[in-house]
C-alpha cells in the first residue's frame, strides 16, 4: 500500500489541476473565422487533440445567419506533404453523422468497445491526404438549426465554407479538392459538385474569393437513380455471386412489379404530385425492398443475417460521442445528444420527395467540366447494389496485396470500381484495397 504524504499530495493535485485547466482552456480557445463575401457565415475553430493522431486537427462550426450550425471536424495529412489533397467526406442517411465513417471506416481512429478510448487506424484516407468529416444537413449528429428537407439547400452551405476555411489557411487553397462519400450523398454530392463548378465559372475574375480546384467526386454505393437503383433489387436478391436469398416465385413476381414502379415513379416526376410521390414510395418500397428484409438478412450486406442492430459498433460510437470530455474538446455543448443516424431527417426527405428524385443529371456537366468521377461499389451491399453499372467493369488487381479485388474500367473521366466481398460500407470491410485504390485515385495513377 502507498501512503500519500500532504506534500505529495499537494503535489499530485497541483498536476491534476494544471491538466484540467490546459483541457479546459484547449477547448475555450475557439476562434470565429468570417469572410466579407459572406457575411451571414461564420466558421467557429477549435484544435482539439483526439483520436491518437499527431497530425493537426481542426473542430468546429459553420453558422449559418444563427439559423443552421454545422459541424466539422478536420485532419491534416499523416505524410505532411505540402501538395497532398483535400477531401470532404459526406455520410448518408439522409440524418447520419459523417463520425460513423471517421470512426467506423476510414478515418484516423476507431472507438474501442465500451467507448471508453479509441485505437490508431492505419488505413486512415489521411494516410496521404488532408480530410474534412461535415455533419450535414442541420440535426445530424452534431450539427443543429432548422431542418432541411432537400439536397439543394443541404448543398448550399459547402462552397461558403470552403471560402471562409481556405482564407483562413491559404496554404489549403491551391490544393486539389476532391468530394467523398456513400450512400444518400449519391444525392449530395453530384449537387455539392455543381454548385462549386457553378460557383467557379460566376466568380472567376473576383480576386476576394479563391477558386476551388475541384478536382473529382468519389460516391460509394451511392442512391444516384432510384428508378435504376430499384431495377436491380431483384437482380440482386436472385443473382447475386452470394447465392440467391429468394424463391423462384417472388423473384418472378418482384420482375413483374418493377414495371409498376418505374410507371409510378415516372408519373411522379411529371407532376410533382403529393399523393403521386407517396403512390410511388409506398409501392415500389413494398414490393421491391420489404421482400428482402423479411429474410432476415442485411440490407447493407446480403451474406449476413441481422436484427435491428446490423452493425453492434455503431452503438459505441454514440456513447463515445456523447461523452462531455470528447464534446468539450470538440468545441461541442455538453447539452446536445449526439445520434448517429437522425429518423426525422429522413422522413423529412422522403415527404419532399427529394429520395426518389435522380442526381446523375448532373454528371455530365462534372465530365464536361473535366471533374473525374468514381463510382465505387460493394458487391454484397442490396440497398444500393452494383448490378446497374456491372457493364462497365473490367478486371482489377491492386498494388498492395497482388489479390484479385475488384472490377474496374473508365472512360471519359467516368470510373466504375466494383469491390469484392464488401457490403455498403467498403472502407470498414475492405480497408486496405478501396485505401489503395483512393491513393492512386487521388495521385491519378490508377
Amino acid at each position: 500500500m502507498i501512503i500519500l504524504t500532504n506534500s505529495k499530495f499537494g503535489a499530485i493535485f497541483l498536476i491534476f489541476k494544471a491538466l484540467l485547466l490546459c483541457h479546459l482552456v484547449s477547448a475555450q480557445q475557439a476562434r470565429l473565422l468570417s469572410h466579407d463575401a459572406f457575411p451571414e457565415y461564420k466558421i467557429e475553430l477549435n484544435k482539439p487533440q483526439l483520436c491518437n493522431e499527431t497530425a493537426q486537427q481542426y473542430s468546429g462550426y459553420l453558422h449559418v445567419n444563427n439559423n443552421i450550425h454545422l459541424f466539422f471536424w478536420f485532419f491534416e495529412s499523416r505524410n505532411q506533404h505540402p501538395e497532398d489533397p483535400i477531401v470532404l467526406w459526406l455520410n448518408g442517411g439522409p440524418g447520419c453523422s459523417s463520425l460513423t465513417g471517421l470512426y467506423f471506416e476510414l478515418g484516423p481512429c476507431s472507438i474501442n468497445p465500451g467507448a471508453v478510448s479509441t485505437t490508431f487506424n492505419p488505413y486512415s484516407w489521411n494516410n496521404k491526404a488532408n480530410i474534412f468529416f461535415l455533419d450535414q444537413p442541420a440535426n445530424t449528429g452534431y450539427s443543429y438549426g432548422d431542418d432541411i428537407s432537400n439536397t439543394s439547400t443541404a448543398a448550399d452551405n459547402v462552397y461558403a465554407f470552403l471560402q471562409i476555411f481556405f482564407q483562413e489557411f491559404p496554404k489549403y487553397a491551391n490544393l486539389d479538392f476532391h468530394i467523398a462519400g456513400e450512400s444518400y450523398p449519391g444525392h449530395y454530392i453530384p449537387a455539392i459538385a455543381s454548385d462549386i463548378t457553378e460557383y467557379n465559372n460566376n466568380n472567376g475574375s473576383r480576386k476576394d474569393i479563391a477558386h476551388i480546384n475541384l478536382e473529382s467526386i468519389l460516391i460509394g454505393n451511392g442512391w444516384v437513380n432510384p428508378l435504376v437503383q430499384y431495377q436491380y433489387y431483384e437482380d440482386m436478391a436472385c443473382n447475386s455471386s452470394y447465392g440467391r436469398v429468394l424463391d423462384n416465385s417472388t423473384c418472378s413476381q418482384m420482375r413483374q412489379d418493377y414495371t409498376q414502379c418505374a410507371k409510378l415513379i415516372n408519373k411522379f416526376y411529371h407532376s410533382n404530385n403529393t399523393q403521386d410521390l407517396k403512390d410511388a414510395q409506398d409501392y415500389c418500397e413494398s414490393n421491391l425492398f420489404v421482400p428482402y428484409l423479411q429474410t432476415g438478412r442485411n440490407p447493407y450486406d446480403i451474406r449476413d443475417q441481422c436484427d435491428s442492430k446490423c452493425y453492434p459498433g455503431l452503438n459505441d460510437i454514440d456513447k463515445y460521442s456523447n461523452r462531455k470530455d470528447v464534446k468539450t474538446l470538440l468545441g461541442v455543448n455538453s447539452s446536445l445528444t449526439f445520434k448517429g443516424c437522425n429518423d426525422q431527417i429522413f422522413n423529412n426527405f422522403l415527404i419532399s420527395g427529394d429520395y426518389l428524385r435522380p442526381f446523375d443529371i448532373d454528371i455530365p456537366l462534372l465530365l464536361g467540366s473535366n471533374i473525374r468521377v468514381l463510382i465505387y461499389a460493394g458487391d454484397a451491399d442490396f440497398i444500393c447494389n452494383w448490378f446497374g453499372n456491372e457493364a462497365w467493369t473490367t478486371p482489377w488487381i491492386t498494388n498492395s496485396t497482388g489479390e484479385y479485388a475488384g472490377d474496374v474500367k473508365t472512360f471519359k473521366g467516368l470510373t466504375f470500381l466494383k469491390v469484392f466481398k464488401a457490403g455498403h460500407l467498403v472502407p470498414h470491410d475492405q480497408p486496405v484495397t478501396i485505401l489503395d485504390f483512393f491513393n492512386r485515385w487521388i495521385s491519378k495513377h490508377y
